[in-house]
Order: structure tokens, then sequence, then C-alpha cells
């Protein structure tokens, strides 16, 4: 074997081990937690709808559930017969001291249906405080509280909270959670520890009505498929800090079948490369096991099986990490299988520009906009 391509084997391997022990240090970077909010103004929940997904009704009601003085929350959907409006109103029928209002409105400005939900939502919103949060999202009753006391900080563009994955019980399911859990989740924190903080995830974003008309609206991001990264860029832009809340959200995981999970997969990565190519690329160092393995099968050396060896330990040590951090149970058996999927995606999403989303296929610009589609 040619020694350049010995010597690049060894350098990817040991960079590969080396990225695992960084996100597994990366963990002591989180949780910091805030200090309580010294007021606590009226918030709007804005949640946009699509169709019925699993649990919907209770990540809808975890929101209606908030130990938090003055809050209401503004639903809405797209399509009148859309089925998440019965979830709807067996919480309002639930819950009639709670502020919950429903939005039917079909038009849809720009490509991006979700933001064009959001934009139809705001001439019913009373309050200067928002929080978006994805149809898929459970929250505990202190969720409002942890996010009151940073959004109303001048310096703050947006709050933005990590997530959990809740399988819903399929192997695929739990896979899907693990890349979250082990991958995502170690990775975000690595930037964070490395004085990043180029993210925002639809999880939870919180910011204020003003910060919102700065970046230019809803309206200024309806041609983004990543509404949730261009929203805190836009704001970052104007010289505001993204917060990282030490809160921890859940996100339902529902992937029935491979190409379930390897299609919601590619559209984040595809998205990841175009928006931030750079990033995208030193993702692929974090693979440390799957780099490790390959490197030491093809040069078949001692010092690179041993390095795979050290690869595997720290990967089984992140997992546990991660699990123990998130808590959530741990599965070691399905860290080969998931580490192996994954790297195969990441290569898969270095080429193209198709994603597909709500059943269309979408051509992604090098801005992530949403350059053409079609049914």
């Amino acid at each position: 074997m040619a020694g350049w391509l010995l010597t690049a084997l060894h350098v990817a391997a040991i960079a590969g081990v080396l990225m695992l022990a960084a996100q597994i240090l990366a963990w002591n970077s989180w949780p910091r937690r805030e200090a309580p909010p010294a007021a606590l103004p009226p918030i709007s929940i804005l949640k946009p709808l699509f169709r019925e997904g699993p649990r919907l009704y209770e990540c809808l009601r975890s929101f209606c559930r908030q130990d938090y003085p003055a809050y209401e929350v503004v639903f809405g959907v797209q399509d009148p017969e859309d089925p998440a409006i019965g979830v709807v109103r067996r919480l309002q029928a639930e819950f009639p001291e709670r502020a919950l209002t429903l939005v039917i409105d079909p038009v849809r400005p720009g490509g991006n249906a979700k933001v064009a939900n959001l934009a139809n939502l705001m001439s019913r919103v009373s309050h200067d405080i928002l929080v978006l949060a994805d149809a898929d999202i459970l929250v505990g009753e202190d969720y409002l509280r942890s996010l009151a006391g940073p959004v109303q900080d001048p310096e703050v563009g947006i709050v933005t909270c990590l997530y959990r994955g809740a399988p819903c019980g399929r192997i695929w399911d739990r896979v899907g959670a693990l890349f979250i859990q082990d991958w995502f989740v170690p990775q975000v924190l690595l930037a964070k520890t490395l004085g990043s903080s180029d993210f925002a995830f639809g999880a939870t974003i919180a910011l204020r009505r003003q910060t919102l008309a700065a970046v230019g609206g809803f309206e200024a991001l309806s041609s983004q498929l990543a509404d949730d990264y261009a929203l805190g860029a836009r704001a970052r832009a104007l010289g505001l800090r993204t917060v990282l809340s030490s809160y921890l959200v859940e996100t339902v995981v529902d992937e029935p079948r491979l190409a379930d999970l390897a299609s919601h997969q590619l559209r984040w990565l595809r998205t990841i490369r175009l928006i931030n190519p750079w990033g995208y690329f030193f993702a692929g160092v974090t693979f440390g096991l799957p780099i490790a393995v390959v490197a030491a099968l093809i040069a078949d050396q001692g010092s690179l099986w041993g390095l795979a060896f050290l690869a595997a330990l720290l990967r089984l040590v992140l997992h546990s990490e991660a699990c123990r951090r998130l808590g959530v149970r741990r599965r070691f058996g399905l860290v080969p299988l998931a580490d192996a999927l994954l790297c195969g995606l990441w290569v898969a999403g270095l080429l193209g520009r198709k994603v597909r989303w709500r059943g269309t296929v979408l051509a992604v610009g090098d801005d992530g906009s949403i350059k053409a589609n079609r049914e």
C-alpha cells in the first residue's frame, strides 16, 4: 500500500478517536441552569400543525398544562379537513380556562408550508414574547418559566432548546432517537464548547416580537427550508446573541420504515451541507468508529486495529454518557447499526440537492432556499 494512503488512514483514524473523546468531554458544558426570571411576562405559543401524528394530543396537551401565570396557545392548520383540528377542539373543551385559539387559513405565501402557517397565526397573537415549537414536541410544566428569563434580555435574539428522542417503539424509531442523542446533541455541545452559537432548533425558539419584526417577519423566511436556522442566523446578523437553554424537551420519533428514516435524515443532512458546507464536512470526522474500522480493514495493520478498538470503547462511553445525561435507556446493540447507517447517509448527503418533505420533492439552493418543487 502506498505510504501516503497508509498515513492518511492513520490520520483519519486518530482524528476520529480524538473527536469521540472531544464529544464526551463536551457534555461538561451542559447544562448550566439559568437564574429564575425576575418577571413573568405573558407569552404566546405558536403551534403550526399538519395532520395528526403519533402522540399529537399528548404533545399539545403538555403545552396546555404550563405552570405560568399568563399565556396563550395559537394553533394553526391550512386545510379545513385536517384531522389535527379534532385534537385542538378536544383540548379547547378540556381546558376552557386556557386561551387556546385555532386558526384555519389556506393561504400559503412562499414555498415553506410551516412558515406560511406561522405567518397566518400572527394576526391572532396577543403578546410580545413568542415561543415557536413543532407539533411533535413534549414539554414539562416548567417549560415556559425556563424560557422567560433569557428571552427578556435585550441582547438576546433567540433562545433555543436541545431535545431528546421519544421513540414510538419500532426499531427504526429507536435508531432515529439514537441519531439525536449520540450524534446530534454531542455535536451541538462540542460546537458550543468551541465558542459557536450557530444554531436554532424547531423544537423550541423563543424570541421577542420586535426581534421577529427586525428580521423581516415570517415572510422573510417563507422560501427557506431550514427556517429555524435562518431565523437564528438573521437574529445574529443584528448583533443579538443565541442562548442555548438548559431546558431539555422531547421530540416524538416516528420512523415506521427504514426508508422513512433515511428520507428524513437525508433531507436534514443535505440541507445542512448546502447552508453550512464547512460544518458539514467537519461533522464527517465525528464518525470515529466507522472511520477507524474502515481504516483498519483497508490497511490491516495492528496499530490501526488498536485505534479501532479504542474508537469502539470511546463510542460506547459516549453512548452511555449521552443516555445518562439525557435520561434515556441505553441501547448498546444498536450503536454499530446506527453509526454505519448515519455515516452512509452522510456520504449520500454530499451529493444532490433534492429532498423529500411532506410528500413533495424539493430542490434546495446554496442558501437553503427552496428553488423548485414538484408533486
